[in-house]
Parts: C-alpha cells; sequence; structure tokens
C-alpha cells in the first residue's frame, strides 16, 4: 500500500513537471526556420529566401512556384499572361477529377500547372513559360499543352524568342490518351518557330521527367538546367529492371547530362536572369546581321591574316547557328553556352 502511494505521488510530480515544461517552452513560428533536406544545416527563412530559395552550405536548390520564379526572372511589371482563365474540362469522365482541379486551384491560385505569357528580361522581349510543380507536380495535360503550344505560336507570330522552364512529374494520367497528344501538339508548334529562325531557350528544373522530357524539354536551341535537379523519362529502378544493368551514380542529374552532351549549361540560380539576358541580346543582336557564315570565323582566315571568300547561307535557324557556335574549330570568338565546355556559370 505504501508503494502505491509513493508511486502515485511519484507520477503526479512528474505530470506536473512535464506540464510547467511544455507551458515554458518557446513557440517556434513555422515559417521561421528552414532546414536542408540534403545538408541538415538549419537558416533562418529570411535569409533562405533572400538567397532565392538556395542553401549557402551545399547549394541546394529549393522548388519554386510559378510566381516566385517569375519574380526572380523578367523585369518588373513587364508580364502580360496569356489564356489565364483556361480550365481542364475532364475530357475522359476521370471520377472525381475535377474535385482534384479544384482543390488544387483553391490551394495554389493556378487555373492549372503552366503560366505562360509576354515579358522582358533585362529589356529584351521574350515569351515565357513557367511550370508549378505545387499544382499536381506540373503533370501536363491538355491546358497545359495547349497553353505552352499557343504561347509558342504567338511567339512565332511576332518573331519572339521562347524561354520555357519546365518541370513536370509527366503526363496526366487522369487525362489519358489526350495528354499524350500535347507531346506531339507542342513539339510540331517548336519545330514551325524553329523553320522561322527563331530562338528557343529551354532551362530545366527540378524534376523534369516523363512526358515533358520526351517532348518540348529537350528540344531547346540552347538547353540549361539548375543545379541538382532531377532530369530524366523513367525512373532509376524501372530502367533497371527494364535493361539489367547497373546504372551510374547521378545519371539523371545535370552534372551527368552536360559532361555526356544533354546540356549547353548548368546555371545557378542568382545568374540566371543574367545569363537568359546575355542570350537574348546575343539573339537580338543577329536581326542586324541579314547573313550568317556557314564557316566558323577561324576557318575564314588563313595563315597570313587574309580573310577568305566564302559563301553566306541566308535564313539558316536558331539551332543552326548554336551548332557554328559548338563547333569544335572556333578559335577565335566563343560563344557563352557551348556544349560541355564549362559545368556552372
Amino acid at each position: 500500500m505504501l508503494e502505491d502511494l509513493f508511486k502515485m505521488v511519484k507520477d503526479r510530480f512528474n505530470e506536473e513537471q512535464k506540464e510547467e515544461a511544455d507551458s515554458s517552452a518557446l513557440e517556434i513560428p513555422k515559417d521561421l526556420l528552414f532546414k536542408c533536406p540534403r545538408c541538415q544545416n538549419v537558416f533562418y527563412m529570411d535569409e533562405f529566401e533572400k538567397r532565392k530559395k538556395t542553401c549557402p552550405v551545399c547549394n541546394y536548390h529549393a522548388r519554386l512556384s510559378a510566381k516566385e520564379r517569375l519574380d526572380i526572372t523578367v523585369d518588373k511589371d513587364s508580364f502580360k499572361p496569356f489564356d489565364e482563365n483556361m480550365v481542364s474540362l475532364n475530357p475522359i469522365g476521370f471520377p472525381d477529377y475535377e474535385k482534384k482541379i479544384k482543390s488544387m486551384q483553391e490551394s495554389t491560385g493556378l487555373k492549372d500547372a503552366v503560366v505562360t505569357g509576354e515579358c522582358t528580361i533585362r529589356g529584351y522581349r521574350a515569351v515565357i513559360g513557367i511550370m508549378d510543380s505545387n499544382f499536381m507536380m506540373a503533370s501536363m495535360g491538355e491546358v497545359v499543352g495547349e497553353k505552352i503550344t499557343r504561347a509558342i505560336e504567338r511567339a512565332t507570330k511576332e518573331n519572339l524568342p521562347v524561354i520555357l522552364f519546365a518541370c513536370s512529374g509527366g503526363a496526366r494520367m487522369q487525362e489519358g490518351i489526350v495528354s499524350l497528344m500535347q507531346m506531339a501538339k507542342t513539339a510540331a508548334a517548336l519545330k514551325r518557330h524553329s523553320e522561322k529562325g527563331l530562338l528557343y531557350v529551354s532551362v530545366l528544373t527540378d524534376p523534369t521527367t516523363g512526358g515533358v522530357t520526351a517532348s518540348f524539354a529537350m528540344l531547346g536551341d540552347i538547353i540549361l538546367a539548375e543545379p541538382g535537379s532531377l532530369i530524366g523519362f523513367a525512373g532509376p529502378r524501372v530502367i533497371e529492371q527494364t535493361i539489367g544493368q547497373k546504372l551510374p551514380e547521378g545519371f539523371q542529374r545535370p552534372e551527368f547530362l552536360l559532361e555526356h552532351g544533354f546540356l549547353d549549361g548548368i546555371v545557378e540560380r542568382g545568374s540566371m536572369r543574367d545569363v537568359l539576358s546575355l542570350i537574348l541580346k546575343l539573339h537580338d543582336t543577329r536581326k542586324c546581321y541579314g547573313e550568317f557564315p556557314q564557316e566558323t570565323s577561324a576557318r575564314s582566315f588563313d595563315t597570313f591574316g587574309k580573310k577568305k571568300k566564302q559563301k553566306k547561307q541566308k535564313n539558316l535557324t536558331a539551332w543552326d547557328r548554336v551548332q557554328i557556335a559548338r563547333s569544335s574549330e572556333l578559335r577565335f570568338f566563343s560563344f557563352p553556352i557551348r556544349r560541355g565546355r564549362f559545368k556552372r556559370i
């Protein structure tokens, strides 16, 4: 009986101590600190956001919303959106798809997973598209494909370059074959844009996978990527099971892809606006030339410094110009983005 009494008093004392500790504990707001998922270091959220959501220790690049991406990329008050009110109509009658779309619209403030429009970047006009992973992992359905296609067609009509920030889990399964049709539609629009000699810059962010990778994301005249992004078609486990081989470490990361010729450059988020404006500036000056030499500058000079006569080819596309700039024989002049030339800008 005495032991029971002692135990009861002890339990009661421990409970009181716990209540006092709980009441005196500091309540830390959820948005005060950020813990990096890669290096596990903790920082003030204000510092993290000032660095455009990149980790100061390991350079981890967190995912951005479409609005956040616009704010750090385009000139202030220059963005003019296209097709703001376009929404999906559940083309194959997938159960509860309308409820899912409505829920995503309320939580993100977006109509669908991509924002398109015209803007200026340091004064240079361009048509831009930004995918938002907060909306169903930016999966590509009929609305995403249609908005991107219309933006490209508008750029083609107005002779403007296109910049697309890709970020997607792939085609949207709730729309079945309709979502897969968007791959061909966006690719065809880019083909017409290219045939007119206009520039398309693709920026791959985390993650860029599935049908988006297999269509417009990898069709850029210049293809850039943010550090550490996941880029591929299928997941590593699926690929390993299919081919029966062990895959190299990091084979779906930008550093590996750059080394093997799939990318033109890895650009830090803090430098992205400067790099894009430089590309647009170089592309804009080409309009003044009228003609672009088929041979590189290095080959156009003989050993005595005399310029050789050469035929000039008209109406080269942006992709033709990029190929000329990437030529391994180019010695006298360099283009800012050359495949495998460097790893970071």
